[in-house]
C-alpha cells in the first residue's frame, strides 16, 4: 500500500513539473508536432478499425432486441449516444493506452537503461521538458481528434448493421440520431478523452523514467505502463460519466 502511495505521489509531482513547464512557454514545438504524428497519425487505422466493428457489432445487439419490442427507429439515437458519449472516447483512449503508451514507455525506458537521460542532464537538457510534455501535449491534443473520428466511424458503422441486416427505416435512424443527441454528449465525451491522454502520458512517461534492470526492466516496465494506464481509464471513466451525465 505504501509503494502504491509512493508511486502515486512521484506521478504527481511529475505531472505538476509538466503542468509548470508548458506555462513556462518552452516547450519544443519540434518534438511535440513529431509526437503529433506518432501518436495521432498512426494510430488512426487501429482506432477506426476498432470503432467500425465495435459500432457494428453494438447496433446488431441492440437493434435486434430493439426491433422485438417495435422500437427499431430508436436504435440511431441510442447508438449516436453510446458512441458520443462512451464507445468512441472508451475505445480511442483503449488504443492509446495500448499502443502508444507502450512505445512511450519503452523508448524512454530504453534511454534510462542505457544512461541516456544522464546524458542529457549532464548537457544541461531538463528531461521532463525534452521527453514528457511533447508526449503529453500530444496525447491531451490527439486523443480527441481521434475520438471524433471514432464517433463517425462506429455511427457509421452501426447504421449499416442497422439498414442492411436488420432493415431499419434509414430515414428514421438519422431523424432520432439527431433529435437524442445533445452537443454536451459530444463535448462531454471529448473532455474525458483529454483527461485520458493526460493520465496516459503521464503513467507511461513515469513509468519509462523509472525503469531499472536493463532489458528484462524494460519490458516489465512497459507491460506494468499498458496495464496501469487501461485501468486507469476506467476507473476514471466511470466518475466523469457520472459527472457529465448523470
Amino acid at each position: 500500500m505504501l509503494q502504491y502511495l509512493e508511486e502515486l505521489g512521484q506521478i504527481s509531482q511529475l505531472a505538476w513539473a509538466v503542468i509548470l513547464g508548458i506555462f513556462s512557454g518552452k516547450t519544443k514545438i519540434k518534438l511535440t508536432l513529431e509526437q503529433i504524428v506518432k501518436i495521432g497519425y498512426e494510430s488512426i487505422p487501429l482506432a477506426l478499425a476498432a470503432s467500425a466493428f465495435v459500432g457494428m457489432v453494438f447496433a446488431l445487439q441492440v437493434a435486434t432486441e430493439f426491433v422485438k419490442f417495435g422500437a427499431g427507429k430508436y436504435v440511431g439515437g441510442i447508438m449516436s449516444i453510446a458512441m458520443a458519449r462512451e464507445l468512441g472516447p472508451a475505445l480511442a483512449g483503449i488504443v492509446i493506452a495500448a499502443r502508444v503508451a507502450a512505445s512511450i514507455t519503452a523508448e524512454i525506458g530504453t534511454m534510462k537503461v542505457t544512461e541516456q537521460i544522464e546524458a542529457l542532464q549532464a548537457l544541461g537538457t531538463n528531461p521532463v521538458r525534452y521527453l514528457v510534455i511533447p508526449r503529453f501535449i500530444a496525447c491531451a491534443l490527439m486523443l480527441p481528434v481521434l475520438t471524433i473520428a471514432s464517433d463517425v466511424v462506429g455511427f457509421l458503422g452501426g447504421y449499416l448493421v442497422g439498414i442492411f441486416v436488420i432493415h431499419i427505416n434509414p430515414v428514421e435512424y438519422m431523424e432520432t440520431a439527431r433529435s437524442m443527441l445533445t452537443m454536451w454528449d459530444v463535448w462531454g465525451g471529448l473532455i474525458k478523452t483529454v483527461v485520458f491522454g493526460m493520465l496516459i502520458a503521464i503513467i507511461a512517461c513515469y513509468r519509462g523514467l523509472t525503469t531499472k534492470g536493463g532489458a528484462k526492466g524494460v519490458g516489465e516496465a512497459t507491460t506494468s505502463s499498458v496495464v496501469t494506464a487501461l485501468i486507469t481509464i476506467f476507473v476514471v471513466n466511470y466518475f466523469l460519466s457520472i459527472a457529465f451525465f448523470k
